[in-house]
């Protein structure tokens, strides 16, 4: 995929970027079937140790406030503690996504070397199942690993969040997650996605995908927890979220009164690009990973804060906001466009091969479409 020409129109940046997210590896020790990242942990290498270092210099130059590390999986790293104090001695705080097999009772100690557990905001760890049975369908040979690393965690009182990944093999063992985790392992909260058409999912969408049928089952099952556990769930992406956003579309449409949660009209979802940046493992700076396919330059070679400022594929993705969804490909005549923003940028690019159209995962009347049929 190119990237597309920048719009005509640019906004102007207002503030420097505070967060990155780093995949500090693209080793894994998993293949699950749904990860984004998998084409990217084949085709490129790992960066050494020194060059990680001296790019979180550069960070705390440019008075990063955090980061995020993920990988492939971080722990496969033998210097993951030292690229770890490597953040901290640059002032930044940062989080943790892990798959949480490969930790154990000696890692967890070492969260308590120097400012480690004082800088750490939180560790997320991914479970996709109450069993093996289940989890390991889509996170092969890793349930009983991934639970006994979160329970070591959670025994240590670090700060967790565990992401439950919906799809089709543990859509009906939702209600059993969310018990075994809320209440049997006493977490506060979880969060839910769902699996996207991209990496290894785009290979596995017929074993993995959920049909239009279950997301419309997921939104039910979701909402009765949601009942269950008040303010316990979680969700920035997925069915959960995308319930929220349709009935506050509904809303809007009804009484004209517009959501001050999200901006409705305009080309304006995701915020991310006006306030941080993302690398994959090989120093390539990218807006976010699920654009990874929009390359901005390498920490080897370009300027972090030259790029933030002036990469004209920034300043097109800021300039988003601003285009009606009625003048977007594919919009124009649909009576949803006042009350859209056309979802994710990094999904209407990969489904589409341009960031400037709606992300048609997420679209309302495909999915009013393809559901009006279905039973309630």
């Amino acid at each position: 995929m190119t990237t597309p020409e920048p719009t005509p129109t640019v906004l102007p940046v207002i503030a420097p970027f505070k967060s990155v997210e780093i995949a500090l590896t693209g080793t894994c020790n998993l293949r699950c079937q749904y990860c984004y990242y998998a084409n990217e942990m084949v085709a490129l290498g790992n960066l050494p140790t020194e060059t990680w270092l001296t790019f979180f210099n550069e960070l705390g130059r440019l008075a990063v406030q955090r980061v995020t590390l993920t990988g492939g999986e971080i722990f496969t790293r033998r210097d993951f503690f030292t690229l770890l104090d490597g953040v901290i001695a640059n002032r930044m705080r940062y989080s943790l996504i892990t798959n949480g097999t490969l930790v154990d009772e000696n890692i967890v100690a070492q969260f308590d070397v120097g400012k480690r557990r004082l800088r750490m905001d939180s560790i997320q760890v991914s479970i996709d199942g109450s069993s093996a049975d289940v989890h390991d369908l889509s996170r092969p040979h890793s349930f009983e690993r991934a639970l006994r690393g979160l329970r070591l965690l959670k025994k240590a009182n670090l700060p967790l969040n565990v992401r439950v990944t919906i799809n089709r093999h543990n859509l009906h063992d939702l209600e059993n997650v969310a018990a075994m985790l809320l209440e049997e392992v006493g977490l506060p909260s979880i969060s839910t996605n769902s699996a996207m058409p991209m990496g290894a999912a785009c290979a596995n969408q017929e074993d993995i995908a959920l049909t239009p049928a279950e997301k419309l089952e997921a939104m039910h099952i979701l909402e009765r927890l949601s009942a269950k556990y008040p303010g316990r769930l979680q969700a920035a992406a997925g069915p959960q979220a995308n319930q929220k956003m349709y009935a506050e579309m509904e809303h809007a449409s009804k009484t004209g009164e517009k959501t001050k949660r999200w901006e409705m009209g305009t080309l304006s979802a995701c915020g991310c690009i006006f306030s941080k940046l993302a690398i994959l493992h090989d120093g390539t700076v990218v807006p976010c990973h699920i654009l990874h396919g929009v390359s901005l330059g390498n920490i080897t070679t370009d300027s972090l804060e030259k790029i933030w400022q002036e990469h004209p594929a920034l300043q097109s993705l800021r300039a988003r906001r601003v285009i009606p969804m009625s003048r977007v490909p594919g919009c124009e005549t649909c009576k949803w466009n006042s009350y859209c923003n056309g979802s994710c940028p990094g999904m209407a690019y990969e489904v589409t091969g341009d960031f400037n159209r709606a992300n048609p995962e997420d679209c309302y009347r495909r999915f009013l479409e393809q559901t009006t049929n279905l039973p309630a």
